[in-house]
């Protein structure tokens, strides 16, 4: 894991402060009983939900298996259950990402491909961006033949305010090597993806 201090120098108290803050901001009073523990929730909840700037998602991958029996077609994880936040509005993003590489010489288990989206999933983000990051990792430390990756998430900044539609969903893609390059592979990743 990274050792850097994510909180950037802002202590606890701080942080408590800002919220109490944008209570009074929004036109409540920090004060009153129900919300006399809430600075100290929501920078709870905070620190749980923006924990990947404190993991780096490549050491997830560096121990690999490879007793693989002759095994060179896709792996594919499908349905990879994230919740991100958009780095414009700071609103939650909820989605599914579909995570698949065509393995060289080894392979890494599977819980290290959800821990790779969810360690990018929890920072601010957007989902073109954090789409890319996790086909570069896995491509990058894994060195497979071809690496896929699709994202369909929801955007509550775009659901919840804004143009309010309910239901629109963003789907992103990130094609590398052997899954981008071969149609034959390429169109059995999505049709892995689809079905």
């Amino acid at each position: 894991m990274c050792d850097h201090d994510h909180s950037q120098g802002v202590s606890q108290e701080e942080a408590e402060a800002a919220v109490r803050t944008l209570i009074r901001w929004a036109g409540d009073n920090p004060d009153r009983e129900g919300l006399l523990d809430t600075p100290k929730r929501v920078t709870k909840s905070y620190r749980e939900l923006f924990e990947g700037y404190h993991t780096d998602p490549r050491e997830y991958l560096e121990r690999t298996f490879e007793e693989v029996g002759g095994y060179d077609e896709l792996v594919v994880l499908k349905d990879i259950r994230f919740v991100s936040h958009c780095e414009h509005h700071m609103l939650p993003v909820i989605g599914r990402a579909h995570v698949a590489y065509l393995p060289t010489n080894r392979v890494v288990g599977i819980s290290k491909l959800a821990r790779v989206v969810q360690g990018f999933g929890r920072r601010l983000q957007i989902q073109e961006k954090m789409t890319a990051e996790i086909a570069n990792t896995i491509m990058d430390v894994l060195q497979p033949h071809g690496v896929g990756v699709v994202i369909e998430a929801e955007h509550s900044c775009m659901t919840m305010r804004g143009v309010n539609l309910p239901n629109s969903t963003l789907i992103t893609s990130c094609l590398l090597g052997t899954v981008r390059e071969d149609p034959r592979t390429r169109e059995e990743f999505l049709r892995l993806v689809r079905n």
